[in-house]
């Protein structure tokens, strides 16, 4: 009988032996990425630098598309077995641009890690009018594996790795209104639906590309201190969340929760190199494990089902295919 993760069927922890405190270097141990090739969007900055350095220093070849290659240029130095590219994700035509300069380079693409996102952003529209944290955070990622998807079959065991967020739990993905025209827009409701609509392209890309021998998977990277990722966010913003107290100041209970860069990352190079996922995918992972099923009260360790949904999983499929203009046909 055929396996997949609808309505989080394979959503079990398999005891792989890590944890939230797990690191980069604890999950790679022991792992020879020689001859493999990846791809790790944002991966001159955050977590995604500390995915590209662990995954290069283990062997692999690592090409990180960024809009800033000046900018990826100094924070790569020095870290080998790495080339830089040129993409915006905001921007379709510069991710087919990106997409088609690599593909006759490169026949074969072992690793694909969707890394790069944006949060707490207000309201702004790509030149389509989508939603700019839809646009980026899921879109980009749909866009850009459909337009990698030959060069990943020809690895005969790829992985696709979809950086998610314990956000999807903010909110589902709002098929009536998805760009805000018709609501009034909250920047957690947007992020919400984009990492939910992460999670339902992961489920529904892995049941579609197992066949092909190309497994994906959503990953929440933890709660994470010293990244980019809140860079637009108010501090009136981090106070009503509760991060922060009445004078600003960072709260010790949350401070004490925060993970390293290295630990925030663990999670995303576990997912793409542990042999423990040889004969799994579709799976929401967090902390270095698949993660069980989220409790009804919100937000809790895990994963939604609704972000699991198999009716949803293909309606967005289709959706995507409308709003980015082109057919991911596998």
């Amino acid at each position: 009988m055929e396996q997949n993760n609808y309505y989080g069927a394979l959503q079990k922890p398999l005891d792989s032996g890590f944890n939230a405190r797990s690191s980069t270097a604890d999950v790679i141990k022991g792992i020879d990425l020689t001859g493999k090739i990846a791809i790790v969007t944002g991966g001159n900055t955050g977590i995604g630098l500390e995915t590209t350095r662990t995954l290069a220093a283990s062997g692999a070849t690592v090409i990180v598309p960024a809009r800033d290659t000046e900018k990826a240029k100094k924070n790569l130095y020095g870290i080998d077995n790495v080339e830089i590219g040129s993409m915006d994700l905001i921007n379709p035509d510069s991710v087919d641009a990106f997409a088609e300069k690599l593909l006759p380079l490169e026949d074969l693409l072992h690793m694909l890690i969707n890394n790069a996102g944006i949060m707490w952003v207000p309201l702004r529209k790509d030149n389509r009018g989508i939603e700019s944290q839809l646009a980026t955070n899921y879109l980009a990622q749909f866009q850009l594996t459909a337009r990698l998807w030959p060069a990943l079959k020809k690895a005969n065991g790829a992985r696709v790795v979809n950086v998610s967020s314990q956000g999807h739990q903010f909110a589902p993905f709002n098929f009536d209104d998805p760009n805000f025209q018709n609501r009034e827009y909250e920047t957690l409701q947007a992020y919400g639906q984009s990492k939910t609509a992460v999670n339902l392209f992961s489920v529904e890309l892995d049941s579609r590309g197992k066949k092909f021998n190309v497994r994906t998977y959503a990953v929440h990277p933890g709660s994470i201190g010293g990244t980019e990722l809140a860079r637009e966010a108010s501090l009136e913003l981090f106070q009503q969340m509760g991060f922060l107290d009445a004078d600003g100041k960072l709260r010790a209970e949350v401070a004490a929760s925060l993970k390293t860069v290295p630990q925030g990352a663990a999670t995303t190079v576990w997912c793409a190199t542990s042999p423990l996922l040889n004969n799994i995918g579709g799976v929401y992972c967090e902390d270095g494990d698949i993660a069980p099923i989220a409790a009804e009260t919100s937000p809790s360790v895990g994963v939604k089902l609704y972000s699991l949904d198999e009716s949803d999983a293909k309606r967005l499929w289709n959706l995507s295919e409308e709003m980015t203009g082109l057919k991911f046909s596998i």
